[in-house]
């Protein structure tokens, strides 16, 4: 079982930062791939980031290229995605997720789900 929390969510103007934090725990959390997932309301769940086991590999949607930017710290069993220029579009519940397939930009390449975490950007 691998445990996943993520924090750092907000509200924010149009414009400004955040950086979410997804604290894992539970089994050997550094041999899972990574991704970060939001959920707007009435919207289905998508992809947002994604960073490999090692952190040797790292995709993100077209949406949020340039502006997004995931990481992973082995030791601290953390993954991090630190948005800037944030825009009202980017208002969702963020969730990160971890699981070892390679279907990585959909729900079902992962095994493992935090509960999310909100981020709101004002206009």
């Amino acid at each position: 079982q691998v445990q996943l929390v993520e924090s750092g969510g907000g509200l924010v103007q149009a414009g400004g930062s955040l950086r979410l934090s997804c604290a894992a725990s539970g089994r050997t959390v550094s041999v899972y791939n990574m991704g970060w997932f939001r959920q707007a309301p009435g919207k289905e769940r998508e992809f947002v980031a994604f960073i490999s086991w090692s952190g040797g590999s790292t995709f993100y949607t077209d949406s949020v290229k340039g502006r997004f930017t995931i990481s992973r710290d082995t030791a601290k069993n953390t993954v991090y995605l630190q948005m800037n220029s944030l825009i009202p579009e980017d208002t969702a519940v963020f969730y990160c997720a971890a699981g070892t397939s390679p279907h990585y930009r959909y729900t079902r390449g992962y095994d493992y789900w935090g509960q999310g975490t909100q981020v709101t950007v004002s206009s």
